[in-house]
């Protein structure tokens, strides 16, 4: 897997497992920020825990539009997060839930076909 593609190229498509792996890492390590916030000092780990949000911010944006492509829809659709609650949830259902369609689409061919 080319994870300088995955993680920094707006162009393609992915299927839920990178997806999901990006996510949960970013949460594992969120949480482990958190521990060694409490441990050093609330200053300090809010310091590093926004360091850490904006060091992924190009890679979740980017991860988060090949979803959306994987769905067959533009990156346009990255504007639903900023819709408070029904988004979240809307960008977890289709992001993170539903299976990409099937076959190539305008953006590139099934992750799941092997292309």
């Amino acid at each position: 897997m080319d994870y300088k593609k995955l993680l920094f190229s707006f162009e393609g498509r992915i299927n839920r497992q990178p997806y999901w792996m990006f996510v949960l890492a970013v949460i594992a390590v969120t949480f482990v920020l958190v521990g060694i916030s409490m441990v050093i000092g609330e200053k300090v780990g809010t310091i590093l825990l926004v360091l850490f949000q904006l060091a992924v911010l190009w890679s979740a944006l980017a991860i988060q539009v090949k979803r959306w492509h994987d769905r067959d829809k533009s990156a346009w659709w990255l504007l639903m997060n900023l819709v408070p609650f029904v988004g979240a949830l809307w960008v977890f259902v289709e992001c993170g839930c539903l299976r990409g369609t099937e076959g190539q689409n305008q953006y590139g061919t099934d992750p799941l076909a092997g292309g």
